[in-house]
């Protein structure tokens, strides 16, 4: 019996060795990977996908390590913390078909949902988001989730930031969206949401971004802005809001960089205190009702790089600006007679965009030099009283997407313009254009040369006959053939 035990004490120790350090072995293997509910729930969201063209889930394969995941980010303790997959809009097949299955719930540690550009994914507002205690960033944005975005949003008390922005919400913003002290950012651009904007949205003291355009937001815009001391960038575009622009906005002026308020139905002038606005990159008040004369004290604003005052009422005088460097302008479709292109714009050495349409321009384009045309994208002079040939100028630009100058008195040979490969746009309509029309506009994807003096056979072309009519003698589809 002795002999026997000695053996078994000698022998076992090995034996328990063994079974030790494959029982650590094992915990270590099992800590080294994802949490099983973790790896479940994720699983099941791949489930409600019904396509991935891109593979952007590839790697999402059971029983490996879901930390490893495309997407995934784990903490610490190896529990998922945030689930970020991004579809890339300019390349077609990069989008996930699909709902956003309620599984997401087993994952207790997630903190960031990041499902951006991603298109295709369907279904209302995800409840799950309220199962999940750590969440703090949520952003589903560009997709087609529709509904009402739910009354008691308000519960998400965590969230630093929240963009439902891209999809087709409907119905009102609630009036709990007031509870979510801590947001820093607030997206809801880009829906189908309607009613007035919630006064208790002033509650949300820490916001440096506020973004509701594109919606069919009703009423005025509250007058509450005296609470935001962090509001760096406001968005209220393309609503249809009413009434003046609130007088507490000028408590922003310290830090606001983007002011964006085109698009509704805003009546009245422009206020005098958005001259104080010295950190102003952006000012958008496009397409309302406005009324009055532009504020002397815009001269004040010499950062502002892009300044859309166009589709108001205003009128003359146009107050001298200061600014180092403009890069879009547009100042069309208003009351103004600026009678030149202002030296602040022609001395600009980054704009890429110039609309100056119907502002009582007189000159001859041969006399305007720009001190660099470089950059410029969009020039668009209609509706003025501008002559002489733009050649030179177009001649001089490498980037030029598209060149309006209808209802002019421009002047030159057609054949004589470069067409750079970038030009996509062409409307030299209503002016006094001769000779043929070249081949070059085949690479185009607007044009309208019509009401000039062009002559001969039209090239190949897409374009309606609406595009030549009205010339002295063009023939050939899509008008009547020519003559022989």
């Amino acid at each position: 019996m002795l002999f026997h035990s000695h053996l078994s004490s000698t022998h076992l120790f090995p034996v328990l060795l063994l079974v030790i350090t494959t029982l650590l072995g094992g915990r270590q293997l099992t800590t080294a990977t994802c949490h099983v509910d973790d790896q479940a729930g994720l699983l099941a969201f791949k489930s409600g996908i019904t396509a991935d063209p891109s593979g952007m889930l590839a790697s999402w394969t059971p029983g490996s390590d879901c930390c490893k995941w495309s997407g995934i980010s784990c903490g610490d303790n190896n529990r998922v913390t945030t689930l970020s997959l991004y579809g890339q809009l300019q390349k077609p097949n990069s989008f996930l078909s699909g709902t956003i299955s309620p599984s997401l719930s087993k994952l207790p540690y997630l903190d960031g949902i990041y499902l951006q550009d991603l298109r295709n994914i369907s279904g209302p507002f995800p409840n799950l988001l309220f199962g999940l205690p750590n969440l703090e960033y949520v952003y589903i944005e560009n997709s087609k989730l529709s509904g009402q975005i739910p009354g008691n949003i308000g519960d998400l008390t965590r969230l630093g930031a929240l963009s439902l922005a891209g999809n087709r919400f409907s119905g009102p913003i609630p009036s709990s969206i007031s509870k979510l002290t801590q947001l820093g950012q607030l997206k809801l651009g880009s829906n189908l949401l309607a009613g007035p904007i919630p006064l208790g949205i002033q509650q949300l003291k820490n916001l440096t971004l506020l973004s509701l355009d594109t919606n069919q937001l009703t009423g005025t815009i509250p007058d509450f802005f005296s609470s935001f001391i962090k509001l760096r960038t406001l968005a209220l575009s393309r609503n249809k809001l009413s009434g003046k622009i609130p007088a507490s906005i000028s408590t922003l002026a310290p830090i606001l960089i983007y002011l964006e308020l085109g698009h509704n139905d805003l009546t009245g002038k422009i206020p005098d205190f958005l001259g104080k606005f010295h950190a102003l990159d952006t000012l958008d008040l496009s397409w309302n009702r406005l009324t009055g004369t532009v504020p002397k004290s815009f001269g004040n604003l010499t950062k502002i790089f892009n300044l859309d005052l166009s589709h108001n009422f205003l009128v003359d005088p146009f107050p001298e600006m200061k600014v180092k460097g403009i890069e879009s302008l547009d100042l069309s479709y208003n009351g103004f007679h600026l009678g030149e292109i202002p030296k602040w714009v022609t001395s600009s050495t980054i704009i890429y965009s110039l609309n100056l349409a119907k502002c009582g321009i007189k000159m001859k384009l041969d006399d305007w030099k720009p001190v660099e045309t470089y950059f410029y994208d969009y020039i668009d002079l209609s509706d003025n009283q501008v002559s002489g040939s733009p050649v030179q100028l177009l001649n001089r630009t490498d980037y030029l997407v598209g060149f309006w100058v209808s209802g002019n008195q421009v002047r030159f040979n057609m054949q004589n313009l470069k067409f750079p490969k970038t030009l996509k746009e062409l409307d030299l309509s209503r002016n006094l254009v001769f000779g043929k029309v070249p081949k070059a506009i085949s690479g185009l994807q607007k044009l309208n040369v019509s009401h000039n003096h062009l002559c001969g056979s039209i090239p190949a072309t897409k374009f309606p006959a609406s595009a030549f009519v009205g010339n002295d003698c063009l023939c050939g589809a899509p008008l009547p053939p020519c003559k022989i």
